[in-house]
């Protein structure tokens, strides 16, 4: 009797075991069908081509070439992982469907960090009715190191939101470690909190829907146990912004500039199946 109790357990067993097989076999492979869902979060490090910025507003119009930028992260610390202050840091939020097999449809925002270099010397076209700060252009030039002609940033952010189609492969599939390559474009708008401050005005400060962007990228996705996932994309595009805000009123001031990106971010994510498989 107890051997046949053994014999019966090790046959349950036996029939579990292979219930789990075939139920695991008939589950898709992470990131590749039509229903599947993603989330992801993340941080970047972004990269800016210099650009001509063209001011206009009651008593001047000019442009000023080839001004240089750069990110500005946050130092490494509890900033990153608290969500009360993850806004503060330079940040990417990943929403993805797939629409058919191994194409998805993504939600991005991209909270990147723009700064003008303030210690530099640039070419000056247009004209200045104020005096004051007319006389700042020498031969053509002028010095921005002082801050008292201009500060310029995009720090809360360069906030680039998009929608992209991302087509996806997958390169190794293990028991349970899969790696998924990805590659895809976007276009979105660029809803910049812009910091300026210009000839000793007040400084602005506010969202306002400014321009458009768009990109390519691409990614890598490890994925453990059919579920968590570690993302690294690398993403270039190019951004026009023809209506950045100058000033805090209602004045017709504006800036407007265009330039190219990119961008490499890391983070984690989720994935799962928005239906059942037998």
């Amino acid at each position: 009797m107890k051997n046949f109790f053994v014999l019966a357990l090790i046959i349950l067993g036996t029939q579990i075991g292979l219930a789990q097989d075939i139920d695991n076999n008939n589950k898709p492979d992470p990131l590749s069908k039509k229903g599947q869902m993603f989330v992801f979060f993340g941080w970047n490090r972004g990269a800016f081509s210099n650009s001509d910025i063209h001011f206009t507003g009651n008593g001047y119009d000019f442009q000023l070439n080839n001004v240089s930028a750069k990110d500005r992260p946050t130092k490494f610390g509890i900033v990153y992982f608290d969500p009360a202050w993850f806004t503060v840091v330079q940040y990417n939020f990943r929403a993805g469907y797939f629409i058919k097999d191994n194409l998805a449809l993504v939600l991005g925002i991209d909270h990147m960090k723009y700064v003008m270099n303030q210690n530099q010397t640039v070419n000056f076209n247009g004209h200045i009715s104020d005096p004051k700060y007319a006389a700042m252009v020498q031969n053509g030039q002028v010095d921005l190191s002082d801050e008292q002609f201009l500060t310029f940033e995009h720090t809360d952010g360069l906030n680039y939101e998009n929608l992209g189609l991302e087509k996806y492969k997958n390169l190794i599939n293990k028991d349970n470690i899969d790696l998924v390559w990805s590659y895809g474009a976007g276009v979105g708008v660029m809803f910049p909190k812009s910091n300026v401050k210009l000839f000793g005005n007040e400084r602005s400060d506010r969202f306002h829907v400014a321009g458009i962007g768009t990109d390519v990228r691409t990614s890598l996705n490890l994925v453990f146990w059919r579920h968590w996932m570690a993302r690294l994309e690398a993403k270039a595009g190019y951004i026009n912004m023809w209506d950045i805000k100058t000033t805090l009123n209602n004045k017709p001031d504006k800036a407007q500039q265009d330039f190219v990106f990119g961008q490499v971010l890391a983070g984690i994510g989720y994935t799962f199946n928005t239906k059942k498989y037998k």
